[in-house]
């Protein structure tokens, strides 16, 4: 995942898109925000109806997994748009927007792990206060690197 961003990041800084390219993926950057960031916010309100026994923790896990190709395709939608978009990756807001997109990238690798530590666990029964812990610091951590992405994304085309 590193890597992966390392190079997208690289790339970002040598690739000059033309008026229109640019335009077609300033669209595609929006449409997959609306489509990761979307589900997310979708998964974390399975999360939130289970805490106020609205769902079952089963129904809120299925619902969540069944979100992760949304989430995926949505980010790498995002980072692929965005490396032509010419971020000023001089700009320290940008790279705190680009670390953050790392970051929610590693969050969203160990939430997959979690959903299926907690979906291995005898049927009904409640799980650990750890596993309960990890899950809000995960949402968490999704939560500030998207809204903060969001926000720096929408401060920097201002500019």
């Amino acid at each position: 995942m590193c890597a992966a961003w390392g190079v997208a990041v690289w790339v970002s800084g040598h690739l000059r898109a033309d008026a229109s390219l640019h335009t077609t993926a300033l669209f595609a950057h929006l449409a997959t925000l609306v489509l990761g960031f979307g589900a997310v916010l979708v998964a974390d309100y399975y999360g939130l109806l289970w805490m106020i026994g609205r769902m079952t923790l089963t129904d809120a896990l299925d619902g969540a997994a069944r979100l992760h190709t949304p989430i995926w395709a949505g980010l790498t939608g995002l980072v692929g748009s965005g490396m032509l978009l010419h971020p000023d990756t001089a700009s320290a807001l940008t790279r705190v927007k680009l670390a953050m997109v790392l970051l929610l990238s590693l969050n969203g690798l160990q939430a997959g792990l979690l959903n299926r530590r907690m979906a291995d666990r005898r049927p009904g029964a409640q799980p650990p206060r750890r596993f309960l812990v990890w899950g809000a610091g995960t949402a968490l951590v999704s939560q500030v690197c998207w809204w903060g992405a969001v926000i720096i994304g929408f401060r920097n085309s201002q500019r």
